[in-house]
């Protein structure tokens, strides 16, 4: 006589299937989310109009004479790569 097989049995290794798969998918998701994270965090590089604008402003603070001449060539170097 033939004995059927346990249907709990194979009902157990699909379900574990499962379960790794979405574990796998809810660590990728993760994954996705600390680089964006991560990206959002890292200091971006100013903009060509940004750098202008801080030029502009160094120049009117050193001809009212606020800035020295050394300050404001110490400050204009720091925004010129």
């Amino acid at each position: 006589m033939f004995r059927r097989r346990r249907p709990i049995l194979g009902a157990a290794i699909v379900g574990g299937a499962a379960y790794q798969a979405g574990k796998r998918h809810e660590q990728g998701q993760a994954d996705q989310e600390q680089l964006a994270e991560y990206e959002a965090a890292a200091p971006q590089e100013p903009s060509m109009d940004d750098t202008i604008d801080q030029l502009a402003k160094l120049g009117q603070l050193h001809e009212q004479g606020i800035l020295t001449d050394e300050e404001f060539a110490r400050q204009k170097q720091r925004l010129l790569p």
